[in-house]
């Protein structure tokens, strides 16, 4: 029952967050910051499934998404969501993984790799 409440109020605040900025701005997020051009092909990949399938992100492609910092990361995420092709997936979901997703790369960032 505690799982549904915390869902509900992640909803309520992404839809609040999602109003206030459209499209047009995380495109221009993405844009004006080279987003595209600074995380391989690979890692977007990666990080996609992470958040949208529930994949792994390896400890290379977390280092490329906190390079480009939680604006963009969360650009990525809106941006995809108001694409038609992915409007029947469930919003609670997606941002919970999302918050996963960037808190395990920042864990991983955080947290020295140990020595061979």
């Amino acid at each position: 029952m505690a799982n549904l409440n915390v869902y509900s109020v992640l909803e309520v605040l992404f839809l609040t967050c999602g109003a206030v900025m459209a499209t047009k701005e995380n495109d221009q997020i993405i844009r004006e910051n080279n987003c595209e051009t600074k995380m391989g092909l690979p890692c977007v990949l990666e990080a996609f499934r992470s958040i949208f399938e529930r994949g792994s992100i390896s400890n290379k492609c977390c280092g490329e998404l906190v390079v480009l910092g939680k604006v963009y990361h969360s650009a990525l995420v809106k941006r995809t969501l108001e694409n038609p092709l992915f409007k029947d997936l469930s919003l609670a979901t997606i941002i919970v993984n999302s918050i996963q997703t960037w808190n395990h790369c920042l864990a991983m960032i955080d947290s020295p790799s140990p020595s061979a």
